[in-house]
């Protein structure tokens, strides 16, 4: 069995193609669906973070290091099942097993709108899009 493996800040978008109105209740104008500079989807994977360096090696090269611990990350704020507005010319687009998927890192994304449960408490944002 294969899977895939999302590196880094890296996210897995499947493209929502559906008109004029997503499912989520967004709209994007035909002028910028025209230009084709931003997609829309929901991110199916994500990459683990960004590497962070250990400060106790800093100095050090890494064939030296005798006692190497385990890698670090700082976590993303894109999630799994988020839908994402995002840049189309930072995105590579991929076929996997007869599906077409975008491969951007996370400072590709615009905006992510996550459903209000998902959401943390002390989320001062009121934005309602109805």
């Amino acid at each position: 069995m294969k899977r895939m493996i999302v590196l880094g800040d890296r996210v897995l978008i499947r493209q929502d193609e559906s008109e004029p109105r997503t499912e989520v209740g967004l709209y994007l104008p035909q002028t910028v669906k025209d230009k084709d500079e931003v997609l829309q989807g929901v991110i199916v994977k994500t990459g683990p973070g960004i590497p962070l360096a250990d400060p106790s090696t800093l100095g050090e090269e890494p064939w030296q290091q005798e006692n190497r611990q385990q890698l670090r990350y700082m976590p993303m704020e894109a999630r799994e099942g988020d839908y994402v507005l995002f840049l189309r010319k930072a995105a590579v687009e991929i076929n996997y097993e007869g599906e077409k998927y975008f491969i951007a890192p996370q400072s590709a994304i615009l905006l992510i709108i996550r459903e209000e449960e998902d959401l943390p408490p002390d989320d001062d944002l009121p934005l309602d899009f109805e």
